[in-house]
């Protein structure tokens, strides 16, 4: 077009602009958009076609099953090799347009109420009415599909004839009691020609009922299981590694029921750690696990028992375990179980993610675990005074649900700021006499005389955790008169960080000191970690001197376990084990100690 031909066509209103860039991918996005909405419709529809198909098949697939058992006859109608006995497959690989099909069928013998159950008011000698059949089809290999369960009746043409077979019923409970449905039932009898083998599952009730068994005495072997659950069965009579079980296979009687109850649940994991008392992790710690259930008696035999260890961090965890009461004891030849969190044994619920610490001591001799419970409640109760005496030189007394660390040795010398050799300390004026004699701490003496006064400030004790500091001991406790009141006394410094230490004494500030008749710790210490003590010595007379052998605190932290004390340093022989707190009845008994390590339980009524 020329330019006189462009200009008289704009006089005459025509315009020749393009479309703009927005303009193009605004309708290339509203192009896109409906292209994709009519792609998914079409893909939708097409699954939904071949849905219908695929579920078209199945259906004339089961009915085809259904002809098939229909056309046998009624004696037939059952499964080869099961209960009760026919030509049906139990499970079955079947092509159709292509597509491989699994098919498993059940078959129910039924006692309609109509005549009489087996069992009821009006017994029925002929309980096998009828025939259930039920057909499950899955489709292993097609998309979105699910399994489809079909159930048809079949009856015989003639009536029915007294049976000389029994019934079997099976129910199954969780562990409150409740029925659980759903639950997988294997039962096999080996006696019969052909062997039955029976795989079926619980109705709503948690029963399963298996009409017209042949009679056999302990013929029938039950497992019971279920997916995330545990496995109850039954055991035959005789085995060398449990020739008498609790639960023997079931017994079936010429027109008698016979009822076996089973028991599962949920399974549950126990997280392990194994720690010292100052919540250190210890690794490789032996242990053994064992549940209370009894699968057999005489001897007793335990459904559960397993040997384990901890990892290298004192990490350990143990999965598909049945609810239960567990005891748990070390076959650690290098450490004792010095208590458990929560006490041993324990109960383990299902369903449950449970944590157990084990706090374990290294072993030097033999030792004696005392849990102190509630008789009523079985509750651990903490603060009981525990006694253990021999009559020869042992007598220790410990209060249950506190740790202790103590000093009883300062020979190593000043310069440690960590309590890791016990025989050191971090500081000292100079005035205290640490090895002379070993394990005692003394004024200095200078020729004929002892120094008036000395202080000495302890490494530092990490408790693991925060921490409830209770109370301050120190040995011996009597002094001679001749260096005057008070000649031993402390004061306290804790922290979270290590750092700062600031000593205080029983009332919170610098200007006291805890003494005997005053050695409780001020609650300004509670929830710290990490502690020291200075002790000062003082005499009134420069020819005698304070002594102090043994320094010890007690604390609760998240690794001192509650209602349990420790004993340790033991020899063979008899001890009176005495119990008492405020509120219950007093405990006196006298037990043996014989083996490395032992445990005794202490029940005390209110």
């Amino acid at each position: 077009m020329s330019i006189f031909q462009q200009v008289a066509a704009e006089s005459r209103g025509f315009s020749f602009r393009g479309f703009s860039l927005i303009e193009t991918l605004v309708g290339v996005a509203i192009f896109a958009i409906i292209a994709v909405s009519v792609y998914e419709a079409y893909t939708k529809a097409t699954a939904a076609i071949q849905v219908s198909r695929l579920q078209t098949t199945i259906i004339a697939l089961a009915n085809e099953q259904f002809e098939i058992a229909r056309n046998l006859p009624y004696a037939d109608v059952g499964i080869a090799g099961g209960l009760p006995v026919g030509k049906i497959p139990n499970t079955q690989t079947i092509i159709r347009n292509g597509v491989s099909f699994s098919v498993e069928t059940i078959v129910r013998s039924i006692d309609d109420p109509f005549d009489g159950t087996i069992g009821g008011t009006s017994s029925d000698l002929s309980p096998a009415d009828y025939k259930l059949i039920e057909i499950e089809i899955t489709c292993a290999s097609c998309k979105n599909s699910r399994p489809l369960r079909f159930t048809t009746r079949v009856a015989p043409r003639a009536l029915e004839t007294t049976s000389t077979n029994g019934a079997l019923f099976v129910r199954v409970f969780d562990a409150t009691g409740q029925p659980v449905s759903g639950a997988n039932v294997h039962i096999e009898n080996n006696e019969t020609a052909p062997p039955i083998a029976i795989n079926d599952t619980t109705n709503n009730d948690g029963i399963l009922q298996i009409v017209d068994a042949p009679p056999g005495i302990e013929a029938y072997e039950i497992t019971v299981t279920k997916t995330g659950y545990s496995e109850d069965r039954t055991y035959s009579t005789g085995a060398p590694e449990n020739p008498n079980p609790t639960k023997p296979h079931a017994t079936v009687a010429a027109q008698l029921i016979t009822e076996i109850s089973f028991m599962i649940d949920r399974l549950s994991t126990l997280n392990i750690s194994s720690v010292t008392q100052t919540c250190a992790p210890v690794g490789n710690i032996d242990f053994s696990l064992q549940g209370s259930k009894l699968i057999g008696l005489s001897p007793a035999v335990p459904k559960y028992i397993t040997v384990q260890a901890t990892n290298s961090a004192g990490q350990g965890e143990i999965s598909n375990l049945e609810w239960d009461t567990y005891n748990l004891s070390l076959t650690d030849t290098a450490y004792h179980l010095a208590g458990a969190i929560p006490p041993v044994p324990f109960a383990l619920d299902p369903n449950a993610s449970q944590y157990l610490k084990l706090i374990v001591q290294a072993q030097n001799s033999n030792a004696l675990l005392v849990t102190v419970k509630d008789s009523g409640t079985r509750l651990p109760l903490s603060d009981a005074n525990v006694r253990l005496a021999e009559a020869d030189d042992y007598n220790e007394t410990l209060t249950t649900g506190r740790g202790f660390l103590r000093q009883t040795d300062w020979s190593g010398g000043a310069g440690q700021e960590n309590f890791i050799d016990q025989t050191r300390y971090f500081d000292s004026d100079g005035k205290i006499e640490i090895s002379n004699p070993p394990g005692e701490l003394r004024l200095s003496r200078t020729f004929f005389e002892y120094e008036l006064s000395g202080y000495l400030v302890s490494s530092i004790f990490d408790t693991g955790s925060a921490s409830n500091f209770h109370q301050l001991f120190w040995q011996p406790q009597d002094q001679s008169p001749k260096v005057g009141p008070d000649s031993v006394k402390f004061q306290i410094a804790t922290n979270n960080d290590s750092a700062t230490w600031n000593f205080l004494g029983p009332d919170g500030t610098s200007n006291t000191f805890y003494t005997l008749s005053n050695p409780i710790i001020n609650a300004i210490h509670t929830g710290n970690r990490y502690l020291r003590y200075k002790i000062f010595l003082e005499t009134v007379n420069a020819s005698y001197t304070p002594n102090v052998a043994e320094i010890a605190f007690t604390f609760t932290s998240s690794c001192v376990p509650s209602g349990q004390a420790f004993f340790t340093g033991l020899s063979d022989g008899s001890y009176r084990l005495t119990v008492d707190k405020s509120g219950y009845q007093p405990f006196d008994d006298t037990i043996t100690i014989s083996a490395p390590w032992q445990q005794q339980e202490v029940l005390l009524a209110p």
